[in-house]
């Protein structure tokens, strides 16, 4: 079991016993970490996690809070969970995109110059491992559109587009409960600036497809 998984399991473990009731503010990180047996940082994505599936609520400047947990505060955050291991067309849609994606990305080189590389180094730059996850989704998304986009193919571009919007929760709840895919995810996107820069069509084509394939591969484990 990953690390962040089992900080999950283990703050629904206290909240099943009542050691944390509905409305409960959670005791202080350091705390609570050490009552666990847990690194603080684990602690910070396992609450990132119960925030996004509403079993928490982060007041920021105030405190972490057990939410009330009435069934219609949990059922559409729940409906996502069970959809996204039940619904293979979750799957098929990151299937299109590692299909789709890389050829996109080769189109692409014919079209950069030095500006175009430059722009695509800055936005890379621009984030690091102290980015969060949800923030680190945004760039993603931007990354891979600006890249599609200079393929010279509207369509191209507009359909992955779409397929991407798509799959933004699947891709945050990743980042949560995977260990190191923030820096996984930030090292893939500085290769394939470097591959694109040497208009290498072959090892762009090979990097994106991994990169693509990496929440697609866990998508099917989780299954």
């Amino acid at each position: 079991m990953a690390v962040t998984d089992e900080a999950i399991a283990r703050i629904q473990a206290m909240i099943v016993a009542g050691d944390l009731t509905p409305g409960q503010r959670l005791p202080p990180e350091k705390e609570l970490s050490e009552t666990l047996g847990l690194s603080r940082s684990s602690l910070r994505e396992a609450v990132k996690a119960l925030e996004l599936i509403r079993v928490l609520d982060v007041r920021r400047g105030d405190g972490t809070y057990v939410t009330t947990l009435e069934p219609s505060l949990l059922h559409e955050a729940m409906s996502f969970v069970i959809d996204m291991h039940a619904d293979a067309s979750l799957i098929e849609m990151f299937e299109v995109r590692r299909i789709l994606e890389p050829s996109a990305s080769v189109m692409a080189i014919q079209h950069l110059d030095d500006e175009r590389i430059a722009e695509l180094r800055s936005m890379v730059d621009e984030v690091d491992e102290s980015t969060t996850v949800e923030e680190l989704v945004a760039h993603d998304l931007q990354f891979h559109a600006r890249v599609i986009e200079l393929s010279g193919n509207a369509y191209l571009a507009s359909l992955l587009a779409a397929l991407g919007s798509k799959t933004v929760r699947a891709r945050i709840w990743r980042g949560l409960t995977e260990e190191k895919a923030v820096a996984r995810t930030l090292q893939e996107h500085h290769a394939i600036v470097d591959a694109l820069e040497k208009r290498d069509t072959e090892l762009t084509r090979a990097l994106v497809t991994v990169h693509v394939s990496g929440v697609e591969s866990w998508l099917r484990r989780s299954m």
